[in-house]
């Protein structure tokens, strides 16, 4: 018996990397899955099609149950479309993994608006659209008196939580993601849906080159992206009991992250501050608290 046993999941982005060890892991634990993949290049670029029918394969011939998709997941209607092909297919839809991306880095001050809106809109629109209208099936089918134990996970990133020189575009995207999460659990836990995040930290076609080495070393492979699916895969299933949280995975540990904290209040007391003193109470309230994580690649 598998963790997932029965369960209908959409993978996006599920052709290579993190996506393609997620959509196998949750197929070895009895869900039947949707993989879905555009097939572009790390950058964006047109690649294939079927990019996702690798994977299904590799699924079937385990035993499991899989179909491909390739759905754009920011097109309104493609991913409205992938959400009724898991339903028309399976019979149902019960879990979500919003994963699909790609990047154009530069400095902010050198981007162009392409690379800004085309990052954004894969990383955040991507994860809103395929949600939306999975949300709106879940929320019929509660409304109709069917109890729901949907699940939606989240990609957001270390650059999201932290920012990262030289992917401000990518950043902002997954920073937004970190904030969809709460929000989506906060208005949709009434429906029987759980929604949480993951900020993996894993060797992929997107890291490669710019953070790690394509050199997989002998051992325990600490950057393998197999590491991150069993995080994923339960916070995907019937178990989890949380909402509302990102966490960082990568190797053999994972810890869950925290949002905005408040600092300290600071007050001149029942007047309006001047100029100066708004200074002061700022280096007050900053000197309180503790500091933030530094920015990736800011150290350098």
């Amino acid at each position: 018996m598998g963790s997932c046993d029965g369960r209908v999941v959409i993978v996006t982005g599920a052709a290579r990397g993190l996506g393609r060890a997620h959509a196998l892991a949750f197929a070895a634990e009895g869900a039947r899955v949707v993989v879905n993949d555009l097939g572009v290049e790390r950058d964006g670029s047109a690649g294939t099609s079927q990019a996702a029918d690798a994977v299904v394969a590799e699924i079937v011939a385990a035993g499991g149950e899989a179909v491909a998709n390739a759905a754009d997941v920011a097109d309104w209607d493609q991913a409205a479309a992938m959400v009724q092909q898991a339903i028309d297919t399976f019979g149902s839809l019960d879990t979500l993994v919003c994963n699909a991306g790609f990047l154009r880095d530069r400095m902010l001050a050198g981007m162009s608006e392409d690379e800004w809106d085309s990052v954004t809109r894969v990383h955040l629109k991507g994860h809103f659209a395929p949600a939306r209208h999975a949300i709106e099936y879940w929320r019929a089918r509660s409304k109709a008196g069917d109890e729901i134990e949907a699940r939606v996970v989240n990609t957001s990133s270390g650059a999201g939580l932290a920012g990262s020189i030289g992917q401000g575009n990518y950043a902002a995207a997954k920073a937004g993601i970190a904030l969809l999460t709460i929000q989506q659990a906060a208005e949709w836990g009434r429906y029987g849906v759980r929604v949480n995040a993951i900020a993996p930290d894993a060797r992929t076609r997107m890291t490669e080159g710019v953070f790690y080495s394509s050199e997989i070393p002998e051992g325990f492979d600490e950057k393998a992206p197999e590491n991150i699916s069993p995080l994923v895969v339960w916070l995907g299933s019937a178990a989890c009991d949380v909402t509302g949280r990102t966490f960082e995975n990568t190797g053999d540990q994972l810890n869950v992250c925290d949002g905005w904290q408040k600092g300290p209040i600071e007050s001149v007391g029942g007047r309006r501050m001047t100029v100066a003193e708004a200074g002061e109470l700022a280096h007050r309230s900053i000197a309180g608290t503790q500091s933030p994580q530094p920015v990736h690649g800011s150290e350098a």
